[in-house]
């Protein structure tokens, strides 16, 4: 009698993997794996880079090609080192000024590497290799900031810090040669000189110092300019004002001529006539309501006066 609640487990199974199918599957891992591996070898070498090659820790090649290269399995290894420009950030320092005056720089460096093998046997690495760039520029700067005045180094107009920063490139790049570092130092620049706290304000009250000196200097200036504006323009009218007095003397002294020339003619036509006139005019100048005159009856000059005729 048969049992329907027995399961029939290998039924359920299905088929076993037959060797075949084994085989298919070990090959499929063997090429994976080998695939895997061969990658595992290949680098890339970029425009931009330089790969080394080690072998045992022994610099064995440099390669700057672009393209797909193939190192030895587990012999060789592989670094990189830029080919492009980098900028160094120095940490800004404290120097001395020609006048012994305290100041502090930050500059900064554009710099490349052109043999990464120097680089490599002589600094080691790129870390180190700033390292050593960063302190021939700061030598080089403190150096060459040193024989310069405080007022030449912050004054624009004053300054010759273009030059100087060529100058510092050159020697920095003298030094690095020296060592036969592998790299160059394309610019060297100083992005910003400022005072150590301490110092500022005594500075900031010399400069205030001197801008009021400045200014007094200008309004001095100013003043001389206008006294001098004021005596010319007070001489030219006293000048102007002599001529028009001149004229004006010169213009009476002709009208009063004039006039006394018609006078005399008139005299000359009616003596008596003048006579009276000249009377008549000398009483409207000398006699008011509050005149009082005291004349002898008889007096030529008191019957005219008192309406009697000769």
């Amino acid at each position: 009698m048969s049992n329907s609640n027995v399961i029939d487990v290998e039924s359920r199974r299905g088929n076993k993997l037959t060797p075949q199918l084994i085989k298919k599957g070990i090959i499929f891992v063997i090429v994976i794996a080998f695939l895997l591996f061969l990658l595992s070898n290949i680098f890339i070498v970029k425009e931009n880079e330089y790969k080394v090659v080690r072998q045992f820790g022994e610099v064995v090649k440099i390669v700057s090609k672009p393209g797909l290269h193939v190192k030895i399995p587990f012999v060789q290894s592989i670094t990189s080192i830029p080919k492009y420009q980098m900028t160094y950030d120095i940490k800004e320092a404290e120097i001395n000024t020609k006048d012994k005056k305290r100041m502090l720089v930050d500059n900064y460096a554009i710099w490349r590497v052109d043999d990464p093998k120097k680089l490599i046997s002589n600094a080691r690495s790129v870390v180190n290799a700033e390292t050593k760039m960063g302190e021939f520029i700061f030598s080089v700067v403190r150096s060459e900031l040193g024989k310069l005045e405080y007022d030449e180094i912050i004054d624009d107009e004053k300054s010759s810090r273009g030059s100087l920063n060529d100058q510092i490139t050159e020697q920095v790049n003298n030094l690095l040669a020296d060592d036969d570092y592998g790299v160059t130092v394309t610019d060297v620049r100083i992005k910003r000189t400022d005072l150590p706290q301490e110092n500022e304000q005594s500075v900031y009250r010399r400069m205030i110092s001197e801008r009021e000196t400045k200014a007094q200097e200008y309004l001095s200036m100013g003043d001389a300019s206008k006294n001098r504006i004021t005596a010319e323009t007070d001489k030219e009218v006293k000048e102007m004002l002599a001529k028009a007095q001149a004229q004006a003397e010169g213009i009476r002294g002709n009208g009063e001529q004039k006039a006394a020339q018609i006078y005399n003619q008139s005299y000359a036509k009616d003596v008596k006539f003048y006579d009276l006139y000249r009377t008549l005019q000398s009483y409207v100048k000398t006699i008011d309501d509050k005149s009082v005159i005291v004349l002898p009856s008889d007096s030529p000059y008191a019957r005219i006066l008192m309406g009697y005729g000769e």
